[in-house]
């Protein structure tokens, strides 16, 4: 294709990591062209410095080397030529995760943004990539899942795939290996499931016919009258693992990672917590589709990957999301009513289990994200909140607002649609970028939307820290919310994980037992009484004492040995369950309205 980018990119050397790129430009910068490597992805607020990981780079024109010079930790700029020019270099792939790239014998991942240098000028030229193989008959079987156009490559083979610009080219991971797959239609879009990794006994079938269930949920709560989704074909890609959990959204795909034993097994009827917790990753990353990757906050349109990019509105893009992922289970018939509940009632402990809600609002959190919540230590707990917990909360608060002050008239459906219609349908309607939606307008459409005031509940709950009122919105829907944290087992207050065979104490609690005897974050508990600790028998060992009993604590800090008396507690322990009655029957109504 002339007048495009070209990208080659090999599996030079799985036993390596090593994944061999060349870039041609075709008229280069006749000052010198530069080129860039995104410093983050978008979905993971985090400074990433994917550059990092380039090994070794070389720059050719007219057959010639050219002298290349590194500008900065993610720019190089070559010296002039006439052209074509090309770039060679390999790129280390070994982060096993959904941000960036990994490769090995077993198969090969992808972003984009780890492995393409952005041409500085020609950005909105049509970037094709040419993807191969690697060598050798182990690699002959492997096939390549991506929602990439196919340019010259058949579905699911190697070849030429083209994108219209180079933003549409970093936003389509790319998978290579050998996968199981299945296809299926939501309101008429193909849909593939790729599932990486040795998993015995899948039932894809369940798995297709489950997550079209989500999916045209989805769908529809966007378009109820047409339909429409605003891609012509999507790819669930999912690396299973021993153990793991992890998701980023595309414009046109996921990423994600799981446990392999939390994929439904065949002649299974019954669904697994891992299954659904699996179910509810996928629809969070579909509701993504819509919800930042195509609703976005001003401040990403278009993104700047070289720099952070501050927003108060993540508890909107994320924390919405995940209020709405679990809801489209329920919605769609794959999970119960109790069990729905029982989803919120964890997600309501996991909030009030912090004090750090405190002191910090889930918009100064989104603004935030880059500093305090991609970059947590053992004092996150007590020091900020999650704009993913909490504002799927809010979402919750706000949806039972709106319907109780309308009667039933508005939901945070309709804010979900208005915010579509307004800001979000332009993104695959041919208009280009879009200009996202700013934090005035947010408010501002809630307001028209709802038809209600919200500013004292947004002053409150969103740039405030006071506790959302749930057990006064919930009580409407007959549903019964009770804290029974005073009759909880007996609590030191602390949050551990396993460090080798040690029992370490990831987390205190402020206010907790361990806090006010002065345990720290980091200590490696070792005895409580006088008997050894492990991560798995510590809730058993306090379950022979009572609530207000003495313990002495031994730990190691560094490799000192520290001994502290700790009263237990229990009151620190949020044990908030949420239980829906049968009447009266207008409440039950209710709750079915919201949740059908």
């Amino acid at each position: 294709m002339k007048n495009a980018i070209h990208y080659t990119i090999t599996p030079v050397d799985p036993a390596a990591h090593l994944f061999g790129i060349t870039l041609t430009v075709e008229s280069p910068d006749p000052a010198g062209q530069r080129f860039l490597l995104p410093a983050w992805i978008p979905g993971s607020y985090m400074i990433r410095e994917f550059a990092r990981n380039i090994v070794r780079i070389q720059a050719m024109g007219d057959g010639k080397p050219l002298a290349l010079t590194k500008l900065d930790k993610h720019s190089w700029q070559a010296e002039p030529c006439d052209g074509p020019l090309q770039l060679h270099y390999e790129v280390y792939a070994w982060d096993l995760s959904v941000r960036a790239a990994h490769l090995d014998q077993t198969h090969g991942f992808f972003n984009g943004t780890s492995v393409f240098l952005r041409v500085e000028g020609q950005e909105r030229l049509p970037h094709v990539v040419d993807i191969r193989n690697a060598e050798g008959e182990y690699f002959r079987s492997w096939r390549v899942a991506t929602a990439l156009r196919e340019l010259k490559a058949k579905r699911y083979g190697f070849g030429t795939y083209v994108a219209d610009d180079y933003d549409e080219l970093i936003d389509h991971p790319v998978e290579m290996g050998n996968f199981e797959l299945a296809t299926f239609r939501a309101h008429g879009v193909p849909h593939d499931i790729v599932i990486t990794g040795q998993v015995p006994n899948l039932d894809m079938a369940r798995l297709a016919a489950d997550l079209k269930q989500v999916c045209e949920a989805q769908i529809a709560l966007f378009e109820p009258r047409t339909k429409k989704a605003p891609i012509k074909r999507y790819v669930f890609m999912t690396l299973a693992v021993g153990d793991g959990y992890g998701g980023l959204e595309h414009r046109a795909s996921t990423a994600l990672i799981c446990s392999r034993a939390d994929l439904p097994v065949q002649g299974v009827k019954e669904m697994s917590e891992g299954y659904r917790t699996y179910l509810g990753l996928c629809s969070h990353e579909y509701f993504h589709t819509w919800n930042v990757k195509r609703i976005k906050p001003a401040a990403f349109a278009p993104y700047d990957l070289q720099n952070e990019v501050y927003t108060p509105l993540l508890w909107l893009f994320e924390g919405f999301t995940s209020y709405y992922d679990d809801l489209m289970l329920v919605r769609s018939g794959l999970i119960g009513e109790q069990d729905y509940l029982k989803l919120l009632s964890k997600a309501i402990n996991g909030v009030l289990r912090g004090s750090g809600r405190t002191k910090q609002s889930v918009a100064e959190s989104s603004f935030d994200a880059w500093t305090k919540y991609y970059r947590q230590d053992e004092n996150a707990p007590n020091a900020i909140v999650s704009y993913y917990a909490k504002g799927s909360l809010v979402g919750l608060a706000l949806d039972l607002t709106i319907r109780q002050e309308t009667r039933g008239k508005r939901t945070l459906d309709d804010i979900m649609r208005a915010l579509w219609q307004r800001y979000g349908r332009e993104f695959h309607e041919g208009a280009g970028e879009g200009r996202g939606v700013t934090e005035a307008e947010v408010y501002a459409l809630f307001d028209e939307i709802a038809g209600v005031k919200l500013k004292r509940f947004f002053d409150r709950y969103v740039r405030g820290t006071d506790d959302l009122p749930l057990q006064k919105l919930l009580a409407p829907l007959g549903i019964d919310y009770a804290d029974d944290r005073k009759d909880g087992k007996p609590s030191l207050g602390i949050r551990t994980s396993r460090e080798g065979s040690d029992c370490k104490v990831a987390n205190v609690y402020e206010g907790g037992a361990a806090h006010r005897a002065g345990v720290s974050g980091g200590d490696l508990l070792v005895a409580v009484d006088g008997l050894r600790v492990t991560t798995s028998n510590l809730d058993t060992l306090l379950s022979r004492y009572r609530p207000g009993d003495a313990v002495m604590l031994h730990v190691f800090r560094r490799d000192e040995l520290l001994a502290f008396e700790a009263q237990l507690g229990t009151g620190d322990v949020p044990k908030v369950s949420l239980t829906a009655e049968e009447k009266p029957v207008a409440a039950a109504r209710q709750r079915a309205l919201w949740l059908s």
